[in-house]
């Protein structure tokens, strides 16, 4: 007897409801959720398949044939009317995240997709939008604002495995955000006031707010553009999602069934069944069981329509994903008020730099005694023609010029440096002599950086008759395969210095030696490290790559804290697959967060983070996080990777010492 049967039993049915329900057309129950406010049910012929507690399909027959048509990507459009100005607001709240939304990851960022991110309230927005273009005032009851849902089923999103909330295939976000701002311009235009593409929920989406305006009489009309009620709403309704359907084609996304049966919750809804009774009550309290002498297909039927069904839907595709985020709310609560007050006096800083520019020198001039005459300043045998922050004296006796207040002073009153500073004081306060200070050390600098040529970054010096000590360290004391160490050294990005260190060279993204890392290797227990003189560590990293086509773009990278820490996680993820990674992979060592390339890393869809298991890696880890929503922290079992791949070697031999000791036994 199939499992299906067991759990009918344990639920209450019997068996002969049983058999009357297989003798019939059966039907299989498929979940799919949204945490993005919507659940799907829909019933689907020619397979035997039941619901198991907690949302589990148990089937059997065919099932590479149900989960082939059950993986389809489909388009997913709504619309919600919005009939007062509060209504907006209220909406705005939630889309643009004025207040707290608990389903939502705020270390992930939204888009506007369309409109200015200039702080203007969307109920303005629809005021000017409804006041620039319509004749007439609005009536009482008018829909002021359509919010228009869009998105795609989460097949689309993360095609390899739909259940994993929060995550997605950049590309083809990109392409689903492309794809449907395009839609909404050409369907609305400028009536289409705002779209906000929302990243921070469990599948990406985007709420799109159009003024319904009717070309012809220029009112507002819901029922003209999106249809009112009843028959006519759904036909116009159906043929918009043919619309959407239709741009989203290309992507692979395709149009529902027609007529489908399939529901959609609306937000609040929403948050109320995904907060409600757990999911263990709703089993134990046998709020879904049969009723007693209740066939299979009336036992669907009804709990196809069950409130708790439809919080079930919610609750499998959420409570995991919120508890998880929500776990570490606090805690960047308080980190993100730490960075914004750093941000903020920062700022306070900069603004106050800025203020500092240069006296005018028409009014050191004018403090100096000249008169101004026929686009000239005259006086004391000066004929002085002043451009911005520049000056030249035409004066037969003088037929020079120069820059900046302090020159001009110095020139006039042939003085030192130190005396113009003294004049400057005493007619313009501290205040201004600091400025022509500032203005004048800005000149200079940026004169000497023009003139001077820059340091060039010397490498230390390669010392062969040291490098099979410096080999034998790497291989010996810290596990590393002897083959990946003489690849590297081949390639230059290990070797042996002169005093027996190991020398790790770190180059930029385009592959040019800007510093060195030294691993000092000599004598026993050596905890030399540290950077050759002239190091860029803002542009400059001990990085390789391995996997995937040698010749191929990077995909992935993997941020260690050292040189030995990336080469040993790229050994064991090596050992532990039985093979290089199947993408181009980029291991590098990040010792500080200051040095982390950030725009660069923003454009790869996968980054791991790396940095060890005590605090520091901890804390460094989940500032990557806010930095890189993408990455994802990797928690290593011991101290550091190092550590990690001698243990691992450890394990082999025990169990290669069983192994052995079991084949003598039985021989």
């Amino acid at each position: 007897m199939p499992s299906a049967f067991n759990w009918w039993r344990w639920m209450g049915g019997s068996r002969e409801l049983w058999d009357e329900g297989t003798n019939m057309e059966v039907y299989s129950l498929h979940f799919r959720a949204l945490r993005v406010g919507c659940a799907h049910l829909s019933l689907r012929s020619r397979r035997r398949s039941f619901v198991r507690p907690y949302g589990v399909l148990h089937s059997f027959g065919t099932l590479e044939k149900f989960e082939r048509k059950s993986m389809a990507a489909l388009a997913i459009l709504r619309v919600e009317k919005l009939k007062s100005f509060g209504n907006v607001g209220g909406s705005e709240k939630h889309t643009a995240r004025l207040q707290d939304t608990p389903n939502a990851d705020s270390t992930k960022k939204n888009i506007r997709l369309i409109g200015q991110e200039d702080g203007t309230a969307l109920e303005d927005l629809v005021k000017t939008k409804i006041a620039s273009t319509t004749k007439h005032k609005p009536r009482k009851d008018a829909v002021l604002c359509s919010d228009i849902f869009l998105s795609a089923s989460p097949e689309y999103f993360r095609p390899h495995d739909p259940s994993k909330a929060g995550e997605w295939n950049h590309e083809r976000m990109v392409q689903f955000a492309r794809a449907s701002t395009f839609w909404l311009k050409e369907n609305y235009g400028d009536k289409c006031v705002r779209a906000e593409l929302h990243l921070d929920e469990a599948t990406p989406h985007i709420h799109a707010y159009v003024v319904p305006i009717n070309d012809k009489t220029k009112q507002l009309s819901h029922k003209e553009m999106f249809g009112g009620d009843g028959r006519a709403a759904s036909i116009k309704l159906s043929k918009l999602q043919d619309s959407y359907a239709e741009a989203l084609a290309p992507l692979g996304i395709e149009r529902g069934v027609k007529g489908s049966k399939a529901t959609h919750t609306k937000v609040k809804e929403y948050y109320q069944a995904v907060n409600s009774e757990p999911l263990s009550n709703v089993w134990s309290n046998q709020q879904l069981a049969p009723l007693p002498l209740e066939p299979a297909r009336a036992y669907v039927a009804r709990i196809q329509q069950h409130d708790d069904f439809q919080a079930i839907n919610h609750q499998l595709a959420d409570r995991a994903f919120m508890q998880e985020r929500l776990s570490r709310a606090e805690q960047r609560a308080l980190d993100s008020e730490k960075e914004r007050q750093r941000l903020e006096k920062r700022v306070q800083l900069l603004e106050s730099t800025s203020q500092l520019r240069d006296l005018p020198l028409a009014d050191v001039a004018w403090e100096l005694g000249l008169n101004y005459d026929h686009e000239r300043w005259k006086g004391h045998g000066h004929i002085i023609n002043i451009d911005g922050p520049k000056f030249y004296d035409f004066s037969p006796e003088q037929q020079k010029g120069g820059g900046g207040a302090i020159d001009l002073v110095m020139h006039v009153n042939e003085c030192s440096f130190r005396q113009a500073i003294a004049w400057l004081h005493d007619r313009f306060g501290e205040a201004g002599a600091e400025r022509a200070a500032i203005a004048h050390a800005r000149k200079m600098t940026s004169e000497i950086i023009q003139s001077q040529a820059r340091p060039q970054f010397q490498l230390p010096v390669e010392d062969n008759a040291k490098w099979q000590l410096v080999s034998d360290y790497l291989t010996q004391n810290r596990g590393i395969p002897q083959n990946f160490v003489q690849l590297l050294h081949s390639k230059g990005l290990v070797y042996a210095d002169d005093q027996q260190n190991a020398v790790f060279m770190m180059r930029n993204l385009d592959n040019q030696p800007n510093g060195a890392f030294l691993r000092g290797t000599r004598g026993e227990n050596n905890t030399f490290k540290g950077y050759q003189k002239g190091t860029q560590r803002r542009n400059s990293w001990f990085h390789f790559q391995f996997g995937g086509q040698k010749n191929a773009a990077v995909e992935k990278v993997v941020l260690c804290k050292s040189p030995i820490d990336a080469i040993s996680f790229a050994m064991l993820e090596h050992q532990l697959r039985g093979d290089v990674p199947p993408i181009r992979t980029m291991y590098m060592a990040v010792d500080d967060l200051k040095s982390l390339p950030i725009e660069e890393l923003r454009l790869l869809p996968h980054v791991q983070v790396a940095f060890g298991n005590d605090l520091a890696g901890q804390a460094a880890a989940g500032r990557v996080l806010e930095l890189l929503p993408q990455s994802k922290p990797l928690n290593c079992t011991a101290s550091d990777w190092n550590q990690q791949l001698l243990d691992y070697w450890q394990q082999l031999r025990q169990q290669q010492r069983q192994q052995h000791e079991e084949d003598d036994l039985s021989l």
